[in-house]
């Protein structure tokens, strides 16, 4: 049977341990939470989540700053098809990329512009910030339907997605986005 008492500290010994406990108290305390989400999402963004976004953009991918020339020079326009809304996603390249390709679990850097399937109100747009935005692909950040739909694009690509409710916002909605709402985006992939 072994002496437990010749495991523990001495007097000098038992003074650091309590110093460095106290430090993994600070260092824990300085680690709580704000309160506020940690999820980000496209079209319901808060100020907390701006500050994650532009800390995103920055421990994500290299600062990544709209084209001063080309096709993806300029704010696109969104033109909402006419008709029902589709149940399933559906893309379409408006400009094939010719750079690397977009897969889950790469960081990747876009514009976008996002308008509502019914009636084609402007809810959310990257331009209008003027900043680029970064997320990891795949990992979540996003809607299901910008992880789906962004995967394959290539670098220097414009793809339209639009986007059924349930890979979007749901029977939620946000404040700018009704429940049950179909999307239509149309994103430019800066970097990957």
């Amino acid at each position: 049977m072994t002496n437990f008492k010749q495991h523990l500290p001495t007097a000098p010994g038992r003074a650091i341990a309590a110093l460095a406990a106290l430090g993994l108290v600070a260092l824990i305390a300085g680690c709580g939470s704000s309160g506020s989400s940690s999820t980000i999402t496209i079209g319901n963004e808060n100020k907390a989540d701006e500050k994650l976004i532009a800390a995103g953009a920055t421990a994500t991918t290299a600062t990544t700053s709209t084209p001063t020339s080309g096709p993806l020079s300029t704010k696109p326009t969104v033109t909402v098809p006419t008709g029902p809304a589709p149940t399933k996603l559906e893309t379409k390249d408006l400009i094939v990329g010719t750079g690397p390709e977009a897969k889950p679990g790469d960081p990747v850097t876009v514009n976008y512009v996002g308008v509502l399937y019914k009636g084609g109100k402007e809810f959310d747009s990257s331009w209008k910030r003027n900043e680029t935005f970064a997320f990891t692909l795949g990992k979540g950040q996003v809607i299901a339907g910008w992880d789906q739909g962004i995967a394959g694009m290539k670098v220097g690509g414009r793809r339209e997605l639009i986007i059924p409710a349930p890979l979007a916002y749901g029977s939620k909605g946000t404040a700018s986005i009704p429940a049950n709402s179909t999307l239509v985006f149309v994103v430019d992939l800066l970097a990957v």
